[in-house]
């Protein structure tokens, strides 16, 4: 809220303020500078090194070490490539922004005498770079001029606390008076250097007609190069001193041409827009000047008493930022049209950079804060809820994705049946909007619809090949115990989206039909893509087959199946999925006849142990005739149609073992061997020591893999129960009941439609995908196949560490967009296969 003081109006919105679009972590640092080119953001630290971030990912992409002080200043040429970063080690040191190797170290005049470098300034025009120096001085460096160069080691001081210091309006003003203390070697014999890059990099030294002494009366906090000036190329610095100076650099030396008195604190931010100059000071106002004129314009009072440290403008909108978190746009009236709690410390730092990406376009507005956060907030965009399919305004995917997981579509809670409807009816109307023909499918009472959805290709005279893309929009719950942020609010960090759905399986669902949009808005979908998205996959599937039978004919014939729910084997190879287990869950229930139960269900030990058959040991040994002691299961013909492993599997697993680390017998255990698991033992009554239950239940699970029959081994479980059982002659009964099963599914690897995709997958990410299998189980995969009467292909988009039913669930930012792309690259390739196998299975 604008200073009650203020003339400035109030115009907030509730969609006014910029979307967060992702948020970046400096572990253990303040961010105290920023830079960006086309490819990356730069943030320099407290910590003495550069990150440097993907833009369109956000993940980081490398580190620029050498400053042996905090950085504090980044300037990008954009014509030379090249980044500067200013030091508390009196250094400005020069990278190339494409191999991020260095290239320069800039040594000021009087070295360390000139203190800490806090302004970085560069002029294309003039190919020289400015420096305002902790000692008052400004200085430069032509690279028109012969390079004089200085010697490869250098002694520096300490970076200065300047920025470290509590802000003036916690009444703890910044000791800007502190002197540096203890030097510290850098060259290429200490041990803080940086040996990989030291190497390549050349030491230059600012001479000493490069320089104004005393160019003001206290640190130069800030500096801007004013390049559309109709005075020629000038320079605009800002002072401890609380002025704004303005220098002429048409002449060798800068003139001083005016002087603009701020009386409002040091001036620590300075921003430009034509003629106009904004000044950021101490005591939270903003002054106006006018360059034309050379006179005073406006007073902005951001917030009395609190510091702007840093300043950026957009076309006509200033963006302060303050000591006390917050951030707040200004419009050419002055009116405040957007503020909102940017960081929960200091603003140190930010820019305004433009987004690069097919999906995405427009300007973001980057802070840095002393909470050791990176922001990054979409800018310009005050009606977002409209622009779901505005491709050139917002990245529809991720947009889509963050309203997706919103909706808490948890199929096992009753409490949540309704947000799984709204979620089916808000992902039928995204697949709309985006360009499919959509419908629900009721699955019966009480359980959730069924999305269907048909991406429709152009009409051509062969025919259209048709694939059906399976998925589900419920979830599993997400207590809130051990989340990072808020389960059900999509939140980008360090290059992630965090979220509960967002790799199993919402994510790869919108990541999929973007991938049809973006075919069908370049009139390149020359195929059919069908979406049946499911609401209780997390549950077993209940009414999910009866609505495909029921439903077929909507459905229409079908070629292949394309599937995305589950992860890579590790996190830095992509995969392609090719078989899964299938699984047999069920519950086993020992109890007391029912006359002898009836009045009294449990029993006390103390007055019955020993004189009644208690179900518990019952339960121990019937458990016990399942598996031997090394753990091979001890069913009847458990293994008798298990398939041999061939010689081609064993080469996979060795090449796999040595791409995981993993032994090939374990990967063999958990993929292709089938297994028993005993879930739980509970009892009713009280578990107290004395208790002897009445009733004792367990949940076990048998793994099946390829050639087991379902039905076969259901019966053989059966069976082996209740013999065992019956041979322990007790009173007590059994109830066996099998709760859910699901066959084993294997791909085919020799089909066009495994080789398109394989290959769409390899040219997109420029290496051959891993062929792996699952040791879980999804239900509807093998179903579908035999009900379409075509196979299905598996295409894994998240990575091993996504946390898919944990806390912090998660799924890369550059994954998504890669999947979405390889999505695209295998529709376009099947469209142009000549002819269709249609394999039954």
């Amino acid at each position: 809220m604008p200073s009650v003081a203020s003339l400035s109006r109030d115009l907030q919105t509730a969609a006014s303020s910029p979307l967060l679009v992702h948020s970046l972590h400096e572990t253990r640092s303040s961010v105290l500078s920023l830079a960006a080119n086309e490819n990356y953001i730069f943030s320099g630290s407290q910590n003495r090194d550069i990150a440097v971030w993907d833009k369109t990912t956000f993940q980081l992409k490398g580190t620029l070490r050498g400053h042996t002080g905090s950085v504090l200043g980044l300037e990008y040429a954009k014509e030379k490539n090249w980044l500067f970063s200013s030091s508390g080690d009196s250094t400005v040191r020069v990278w190339s922004a494409v191999t991020l190797e260095p290239i320069y170290v800039i040594t000021p005049y009087m070295g360390e005498g000139s203190g800490d470098l806090f302004s970085l300034s560069w002029s294309s025009e003039m190919q020289t770079i400015f420096l305002g120096c902790q000692n008052t001085s400004l200085q430069w460096f032509d690279f028109r001029e012969p390079i004089s160069r200085s010697p490869s080691s250098l002694s520096f001081v300490d970076a200065h606390k300047f920025f470290d210091s509590y802000p003036q309006y916690e009444r703890k003003p910044a000791d800007i008076h502190a002197n540096n203390k203890g030097a510290k070697l850098y060259g290429r014999s200490s041990p803080e250097s940086d040996h990989s890059d030291a190497a390549h990099q050349e030491y230059l030294s600012i001479p000493a007609s490069n320089v104004i002494d005393s160019a003001h009366y206290g640190y130069i906090y800030c500096m801007v190069v004013l390049r559309k000036s109709g005075h020629g190329i000038q320079l605009a610095t800002g002072s401890g001193d609380e002025t704004v100076k303005l220098w002429s650099c048409s002449s060798q030396t800068p003139e001083l041409v005016h002087e603009f008195l701020c009386d409002h604190g040091a001036v620590l931010a300075l921003v430009a827009k034509g003629d106009t100059i904004y000044a950021g000071c101490q005591d939270g106002y903003v002054r106006v000047f006018d360059l034309e004129t050379k006179t005073f314009v406006r007073t902005i009072i951001v917030q009395e008493g609190i510091d702007i440290l840093a300043m950026s403008m957009l076309g006509s909108d200033l963006y302060t930022c303050s000591a006390n978190g917050w951030v707040k746009r200004w419009s050419a009236s002055f009116d405040c049209t957007a503020s909102w709690k940017g960081h929960d410390g200091i603003v140190l730092s930010s820019i305004i950079t433009q987004r690069n990406g097919s999906d995405l376009s427009g300007f973001c507005l980057i802070t840095g804060g002393s909470d050791e956060h990176i922001k990054v907030h979409s800018t310009g965009l005050l009606n977002l809820k409209y622009l779901l399919n505005e491709r050139e305004t917002l990245d529809t995917m991720v947009y889509a994705l963050s309203k997706f997981v919103s909706i808490p579509s948890i199929s096992s809670d009753p409490s949540h049946m309704e947000d799984c409807r709204q979620a089916a009816i808000w992902l039928r109307k995204c697949l709309g909007q985006l360009g499919a023909h959509t419908s629900l499918l009721a699955t019966g009472e009480g359980t959730n619809p069924v999305v269907l959805a048909t991406f429709e290709g152009s009409v051509r005279d062969k025919t259209k090949p048709r694939i059906l893309f399976y998925g589900h929009y419920d979830v599993i719950p997400a207590p809130p115990e051990g989340w990072n942020s808020p389960p059900f609010t999509l939140t980008g960090r360090n290059g992630y989206l965090h979220g509960r759905g967002v790799t199993d399986d919402k994510g790869p669902i919108i990541a999929v039909a973007c991938a049809a949009a973006e075919l069908l808005s370049r009139r390149a979908l020359e195929v059919d893509l069908i979406f049946l998205i499911e609401g209780e996959e997390e549950t077993g599937s209940h009414g999910f087959r009866a609505a495909v039978q029921q439903h077929k004919a909507a459905v229409g014939e079908i070629d292949a199946i394309l599937v995305s729910n589950s992860t890579w084997i590790g996190d830095d190879r992509p995969c392609i999925t090719y078989g899964l287990r299938g699984v047999v869950h069920c519950a086993v229930e020992a109890s007391k006849p029912t006359l002898i139960s009836s009045d009294r269900p449990d029993l006390h030990s103390g007055i019955e142990g020993g004189a009644v058959a208690e179900p518990m040991v019952d339960m121990v040994k019937l458990l016990a005739t399942l598996l031997d002691g090394k753990r091979v299961v001890q069913i009847p013909h458990f293994y008798d149609r298990v398939r041999p492993e061939t010689s081609e599997e064993k080469e996979l697993y060795k090449l796999l073992s040595e791409v995981t680390q993993r032994p090939a017998t374990l990967l063999s255990s958990r993929w292709r061997e089938p297994s028993l698991t005993i879930h739980s033992v509970e009892i009713s009554g009280p578990k107290n020591a004395t208790v002897i239950p009445g009733t004792v239940k367990a949940q076990i699970s048998l793994r099946i893999v390829p050639d087991q029959d379902l039905d076969t081994i259901v019966n053989a479980l059966r069976e082996h129960l209740q013999i065992s059982f019956d041979g322990l002659k007790s009173p007590n009964t059994l109830v066996i009941n099998v709760e859910h099963t699901a066959d084993w599914w294997l791909g085919n690897l020799d089909d066009h439609w495994f080789e398109s995709l394989e290959s769409a997958v390899r040219e997109e990410w420029g290496e051959e995908p891993l062929r792996i299998r699952e040791g879980g189980s999804i239900p509807s995969v093998p179903y579908l196949e035999k009900e379409f009467k075509c196979h299905a292909l598996h295409l894994p988009m998240g990575q091993s560490s996504d946390q898919a039913h944990l806390p912090n669930e998660r799924i890369a930012l550059r994954n998504l967009h890669k999947g979405k792309a390889v999505v695209e690259r295998f529709l376009l390739k099947v469209a142009d296969k000549n002819s269709l196998d249609t394999i039954p299975s």
